[in-house]
């Protein structure tokens, strides 16, 4: 064999030209996939806590359509069902967040219970979860005045 081709291959073996590129590249890639992990859980976390704001929003607002019964303790504020129905369809009706009125109720005549339901899907890649992620919150109110 030639002594300047045995050189140049002994050169090009020590080399480690070109061999930083794809080890960059998957540490790019882990890198984008951990950030949309990240925006993924952080979108999903934030969906959930404006369900349970309007749940509690719902159930205020349901518990502040009483109405006012004389007893002989003097008056007492009073809740039936349709009326807590009623004002917790209005606010989420009103509201900005697409969510269904699973249940809206009183317990007690006191209280109003409200369930919400609505589906969360991923920021970019909703292809990939076509059917999204249902989300759930009940709140309960008590009347002001009990």
């Amino acid at each position: 064999m030639d002594r300047r081709l045995v050189e140049r291959i002994a050169v090009h073996e020590r080399s480690d030209e070109g061999s930083i590129l794809p080890l960059a590249l998957g540490y790019a890639a882990i890198a984008l996939l951990l950030i949309y992990v990240c925006v993924c859980a952080t979108s999903l976390y934030l969906g959930q806590k404006e369900l349970d704001a309007a749940a509690d929003a719902a159930a205020l607002a349901g518990s502040d359509g009483f109405s006012l019964t004389l007893t002989e303790r003097g008056p007492t504020p009073q809740l039936n069902s349709a009326s807590v129905r009623d004002q917790a369809l209005a606010l989420v009706e009103i509201s900005a967040i697409p969510a269904r009125v699973d249940e809206a109720f009183t317990p007690d005549g006191v209280s109003a219970r409200v369930s919400l339901s609505t589906t969360w899907h991923p920021p970019f890649l909703a292809p990939f979860v076509p059917e999204g992620i249902p989300l759930a919150a009940t709140a309960t109110s008590r009347t002001a005045l009990r």
